[in-house]
C-alpha cells in the first residue's frame, strides 16, 4: 500500500517532536556528537545519586558499558522522585476480569514496594545481586514484586504464566534462583486457574538453589503448601515496614533478565543493565507515545514478556504516567471489553499486538462503534509488522481516522523501541516501521557490510552501540557474542545483527520482513525452533522433525510441523500426541497448527536442514532457491506433492 498517512496536525502542535524537520535535526545532532547527545539525555532524564565519569567505554566490545560509576536505584526512578509532586496521582490502575478495580496512587506504590522489598530482606535474606523468579499472572503485585528486587538491587526474572514447569524450572536453574514468587492463581476468560501447582512441579527435581517460594492469594484457592518452603504473601506482607532505603545501584549492575527462545535449544537470559534501560524506556515512553503529564497509559501485554516490563511498569512508571494493568484476555465478556475500559478509564495511548487486532476484527468488528473512544491520541502495535488491512481498521475504527498508528520495531534484547514513527511527525505508510529514533543507528546491510538497494531485502543491524542494549547473555558471554556479533561486520567491525531481514523504500522507509534464523513469531511470541523440536523428538513415533513458521491471519505465523516417522501411525492421533508434549514442556502458545508425515527432510550434504525451503512449501510458493546443494534433491518434489495432497 503505497498511501501516506500525515500525523494530525492539531496532534502535532503540541508534541514534542512536531515535524520531521525536528526528527532530522535530532539525528544531526547524533551523528555530529553521539556521546553528547547520550550524555545530555542521561543529565536530563535519570535522577542520579552519584554522576557518572564516562558516557561510553568501548574498550571490550561487544560488551559495552555506559555512564561509568554512575550511581541510581531504578525505583527512585520509578516512584520516590515523584512522591514531592505526585504522590496523589494514580499510578497502576488495576482491572480484573472480573471487572473490580484497584487504583494505586504514586504514594500507596511507594509503601506496598518498601514492604515487598523488606519482606524480601528481613524474610528470605534476598540481597544485592540475588535472582528471584516471578511466575506471576496480571495482578498489581507483579509489578510490586518486580520493583520491591530493584529497590534492593536483586535481579528479577520473570516467566510468562503461560509457561509449563519444565519451561520454569529451566529459567529457575540457569537464573540460580534463590526464590520464586507465584500467586495461587488467577482468572481467565471467566474461570479461574492455579498456578501454583505448576511450581510445586517444577521444583521436584533439580532446583536446589531456591529455597523459598513466596505465594500471593488472588483467588483464595485451596493449594497444597510445603511447610518451611512456602509462604504466603498476604499473612507476612503485614508485619514489614513501609519505609526502606534504595540501594545504590551502579549504572551497569544488573537490573533483570528475561528469558527469550534461540535458534538453540536452550533459551537465553538476556541481561539489561539499570542506566541505560531505564533512560530509554522513560526516553521512548515520551517520544514514541508523546505521553504528557495527565494520560493514561495502555499496553495489553504481558510482564513476563519485554513489553509488560518496558511499557506497563518501568515505561510509564519513570516519566510519572498513569499505566493500565489488565488482568484478563480480549474477548471476556465480549469482542468489547477493551474499548469499554478505554472509555471508562479515558485512555490516551492504547499498544497491543497486531495479533489481537486482527482477532478484534475478525470477531468483533462491530464493537468499536458503540463506545466513546475520542479520549485516545496515540495508537500502538508491537510484537510484529501489522498488515495493512489490520492497521486500517485500527486506523479508522479505534483510533477515528485521527490518532498515528506508531508502529513499533523492538526486541527483547533492545530493550525498547528502535524503529518507529513518532506521532507528531512521521508521515506514516501502513505496514512500514518508518525510521530509526533519534540515538539509533540501524541499518540494512548484506554479509559483506554494505548498504542494501531500494526495495531488496538485507540484514537489519544496529551499528552502534546504544545505552538499553543487551549486556550479556546470564552466564554464557560466549554464546551472546556468538548470538548477537558473528554475522554482521560493517567497516571491518562487528555490529549487532537484529535477526531480522528488512528494506528500504524509495523514500528510506524500513519495512521489516520477517526472521533470518530459525526463530517464530507467534502472536508476537518469538519461539525457538530448536527448544520445540527438542520436546517432538521425545515422542516415540517420531524419527525426525523440523518445524517452520506459516503465516496465520489471526497469529501471524503459525508453526508447520514436517514429521519423519519410525511406525505407522496417523498424523491427527501424533499431532495430539506431540502437543500434549509441548503443553507440558512449553506450554500451550507453542503448540502446532498443522502436522505434515514426510519420507524424509530436505539436507545438505553436511547434514544441515534446509528449513527456508521447507518454508516455501508451507507457505505454498513455489520453490526458486537452488536445491542442487541438497544430499537427495528428490525429496523436495515428494514432500510438495504430499503437502498438495497428490
Amino acid at each position: 500500500m503505497s498511501e501516506v498517512f500525515e500525523p494530525n496536525r492539531e496532534f502535532s502542535r503540541q508534541a514534542r517532536i512536531k515535524n520531521m524537520c525536528e526528527y532530522k535535526e535530532l539525528t544531526h545532532q547524533v551523528n555530529d556528537d553521539y556521546e553528547g547527545y547520550w550524555d545530555k539525555l542521561a543529565k536530563e532524564k535519570i535522577d542520579w545519586f552519584e554522576p557518572y565519569d564516562k558516557v561510553l567505554d568501548e574498550s571490550d566490545a561487544p560488551f559495552y558499558k555506559w555512564f561509568i560509576n554512575g550511581k541510581l536505584n531504578v525505583t527512585h526512578q520509578c516512584i520516590g522522585r515523584h512522591l514531592k509532586n505526585r504522590k496523589n496521582k494514580a499510578a497502576i490502575i488495576w482491572e480484573g476480569e472480573d471487572g473490580s478495580r484497584r487504583i494505586i496512587t504514586y504514594l500507596l506504590l511507594y509503601y506496598r514496594v518498601n514492604r515487598f522489598a523488606n519482606l524480601l530482606k528481613n524474610r528470605f535474606g534476598i540481597k544485592k545481586g540475588d535472582r528471584v523468579v516471578l511466575y506471576m499472572p496480571m495482578i498489581p503485585e507483579a509489578a510490586f514484586a518486580m520493583l520491591a528486587c530493584a529497590k534492593i538491587g536483586a535481579i528479577h526474572s520473570v516467566v510468562f504464566g503461560g509457561f509449563s514447569a519444565e519451561a520454569l524450572r529451566d529459567r529457575i536453574i540457569d537464573a540460580d534462583a534463590k526464590l520464586v514468587i507465584t500467586a495461587d492463581g488467577a482468572y481467565r476468560r471467566g474461570t479461574p486457574y492455579l498456578l501454583k501447582p505448576i511450581v510445586d512441579t517444577a521444583l521436584e527435581s533439580g532446583c536446589e538453589c531456591c529455597e523459598n517460594v513466596l505465594v500471593v492469594k488472588r483467588n483464595f484457592e485451596d493449594i497444597d503448601m510445603i511447610e518451611g518452603r512456602d509462604h504466603i504473601y498476604n499473612d507476612l506482607i503485614k508485619n514489614e515496614s513501609q519505609h526502606c532505603d534504595p540501594e545504590p545501584m551502579d549504572s551497569e549492575d544488573p537490573l533483570f533478565l528475561l528469558y527469550t527462545s534461540g535458534s538453540t535449544g536452550k533459551p537465553k537470559g538476556v541481561q539489561h543493565s539499570s542506566a541505560g534501560y531505564i533512560l530509554w524506556a522513560q526516553y521512548t515512553m515520551e517520544n514514541v507515545f508523546d505521553v504528557k503529564e495527565n494520560d493514561t497509559f495502555w499496553c495489553t501485554a504481558d510482564v513476563g514478556w519485554i513489553t509488560g516490563h518496558t511499557y506497563i511498569v518501568y515505561g510509564p512508571l519513570a516519566m510519572g504516567a498513569t499505566t493500565i494493568m489488565y488482568e484478563g484476555v480480549p474477548l471476556y465478556p465480549d469482542a468489547g471489553r477493551w474499548w469499554n475500559m478505554i472509555e471508562e478509564l479515558r485512555v490516551n495511548q492504547f499498544y497491543t499486538a497486531p495479533t489481537a487486532i486482527r482477532l478484534l476484527h475478525k470477531v468483533g468488528a462491530d464493537q468499536p462503534g458503540k463506545y466513546d473512544l475520542s479520549s485516545l491520541k496515540v495508537l500502538g502495535t508491537v510484537g510484529e509488522p501489522i498488515n495493512p488491512d489490520a492497521w486500517m481498521w485500527y486506523y479508522n475504527e479505534i483510533g477515528g481516522g485521527k490518532c498515528s498508528i506508531v508502529d513499533t520495531w523492538w526486541q527483547t534484547e533492545t530493550g525498547g523501541h528502535m524503529i518507529s514513527p513518532l506521532p507528531g511527525a512521521t508521515p506514516i505508510k501502513p505496514g512500514s516501521a518508518t525510521f530509526p529514533l533519534p540515538g539509533i543507528k540501524a541499518e540494512i546491510i548484506d554479509e559483506e557490510g554494505n548498504p542494501t538497494p531500494v526495495g531488496e531485502k538485507g540484514l537489519l543491524c544496529i551499528t552502534k552501540p546504544w545505552p538499553s542494549m543487551i549486556r550479556t547473555i546470564w552466564g554464557d558471554p560466549q554464546r551472546f557474542v556468538k548470538s548477537y556479533f558473528g554475522d554482521c561486520k560493517k567497516d571491518g567491525k562487528p555490529v549487532y545483527f537484529s535477526g531480522d531481514g528488512a528494506m528500504y523504500d524509495e523514500d528510506g522507509y524500513i519495512t521489516i520482513t520477517g526472521r533470518t534464523d530459525d526463530v517464530i513469531n507467534v502472536s508476537g511470541h518469538r519461539l525457538g525452533t530448536a527448544e520445540i523440536e527438542n520436546v517432538v523428538a521425545h515422542n516415540d513415533n517420531v524419527a525426525e522433525v523440523a518445524i517452520v513458521g506459516k503465516p496465520d491471519d489471526i497469529k501471524g505465523e503459525s508453526l508447520f510441523a514436517y514429521v519423519v516417522t519410525k511406525t505407522d501411525i496417523e498424523a491427527d492421533l501424533l499431532k495430539k500426541e506431540i502437543n500434549q508434549l509441548i503443553v507440558k514442556d512449553i506450554g500451550p502458545i507453542a503448540k502446532i497448527d498443522a502436522l505434515l508425515l514426510v519420507p524424509g527432510l530436505p539436507k545438505t550434504r553436511s547434514g544441515k536442514i534446509m528449513r527456508r525451503l521447507l518454508r516455501t512449501i508451507a507457505k505454498s510458493e513455489d520453490i526458486t532457491q537452488d536445491i542442487s546443494t541438497l544430499e537427495d534433491p528428490s525429496i523436495i518434489i515428494k514432500i510438495e506433492k504430499l503437502f498438495k495432497g497428490e
